[in-house]
């Protein structure tokens, strides 16, 4: 009793209890806050937080990506870079590449993102160069893959809708799928169901797949079979917004299946069960979102044209630490 007193009394004080370092910018659409719904969802995020800008001046960042060696992989779709980005706020250029989107790690510790200007997924060496690992499906060019993943069973996972189709390029596949790529080179198509299939994750027991569709501002689940196929897919939540206000983009998810969406003004959090459990406001409207740090409890999300961090009281699920 005195605990969920203890927390009730929280989630009513909350809003008086934020902290904020500003975004080095001169205007910025609105203040950083906490919105609550449920008392869980200051159990996950705290009630006193920071929000801290870790870089900016950027264009569109988008893929962050924690490396354990101590920074932060991330995409500038404007001026079609990925950088390493330090906690410090120092950046390094890895390699120019056409709109690089969505990236992860595999198995190997490799680089993959998704090339969208390529219509490509390719793995990104240290050295700055890029292999093509998969860009067709049945003979057919991808439309412009947008987020990818590495699932349970160390394959690569990822969403191609039309979002970064270039101008004038011919969509050569009739549907904006979602796709398995296994670690020999082979492509499954996994569902054709959504409009604009967007970020994607697996739960950490690898039991059900979820992914969001940016078009329809809603996000899907199915349960997952061993062989990666899925089955039963369905509407898991519903994130409605305002016109520029965002649409569901980036997934990530904690040790516990807690997911964390990138949505309208901010960060939607959600238990497994499909409850709305809060949203973190943002100052810039987050594109995607990565868990960082020595124990993965801090969230490195990419916003327009800088990269936050926001420690959380919870600790991500890391797939490709996962073996």
């Amino acid at each position: 009793m005195r605990l969920r007193i203890a927390l009730l009394l929280a989630f009513v004080a909350v809003v008086f209890s934020v902290a904020f370092v500003p975004a080095q910018t001169s205007k910025t659409p609105r203040d950083f806050k906490l919105e609550p719904i449920s008392p869980k969802f200051l159990e996950l995020i705290g009630g006193k937080v920071k929000l801290e800008t870790v870089a900016t001046g950027f264009g569109f960042t988008e893929g962050p990506m924690w490396d354990p060696a101590g920074f932060l992989y991330v995409s500038d779709e404007t001026i079609n870079k990925i950088f390493r980005v330090y906690p410090n706020g120092k950046k390094e250029e890895v390699i120019a590449l056409g709109d690089p989107d969505g990236n992860t790690f595999d198995r190997r510790h490799r680089l993959i993102d998704c090339a969208s200007v390529l219509r490509a997924i390719v793995e990104v060496t240290p050295e700055g160069k890029y292999q093509v690992l998969a860009d067709r499906y049945l003979g057919k060019r991808f439309n412009s893959p947008n987020d990818v993943i590495v699932g349970p069973d160390g394959s690569l996972y990822f969403t191609d809708p039309t979002l970064d189709l270039v101008a004038g390029e011919k969509q050569e596949i009739p549907f904006q799928g979602v796709y398995r790529l296994d670690e020999a080179g082979n492509v499954r198509l996994l569902t054709r169901d959504l409009t604009q299939p967007n970020g994607l994750s697996f739960s950490p027991d690898g039991k059900k797949f979820y992914v969001d569709d940016s078009e329809q501002r809603n996000i899907r689940v199915y349960d997952v079979a061993p062989d990666g196929s899925l089955s039963n897919g369905r509407i898991f939540g519903e994130e409605p917004g305002g016109k520029n206000e965002g649409v569901p983009d980036g997934i990530k998810v904690d040790n516990k299946g807690d997911l964390f969406i990138t949505g309208p003004k901010g960060i939607w959090v959600w238990d497994a069960n499909g409850n709305h459990l809060g949203t973190i406001v943002m100052p810039e409207q987050p594109a995607n979102l990565a868990w960082g740090g020595p124990q993965y409890d801090t969230l490195y999300i990419t916003a327009t044209t800088s990269v936050y961090r926001l420690a959380t009281k919870t600790h991500g699920f890391v797939p490709y630490l996962v073996h």
